[in-house]
């Protein structure tokens, strides 16, 4: 369960980076811009669900 989790974190930060990179446009400070704290939580969440999604795709 955490894998598909941490799979599916992973591809929405995938999406929110093309979205930054092609348009210029952050899907989480745009949700979620009135609490910056909340963005940087985020954020760190998409980050460790992407290490730790590359870890268990490389240890299997």
């Amino acid at each position: 369960m955490i894998d598909k989790i941490c799979l599916w974190l992973t591809v929405i930060g995938g999406i929110n980076w093309g979205l930054v990179g092609a348009f210029d446009f952050n899907l989480l400070t745009f949700l979620f811009g009135f609490a910056p704290i909340v963005v940087a939580i985020l954020e760190i969440i998409v980050g460790i669900a992407a290490c730790y999604t590359a870890y268990a795709y490389y240890n299997k």
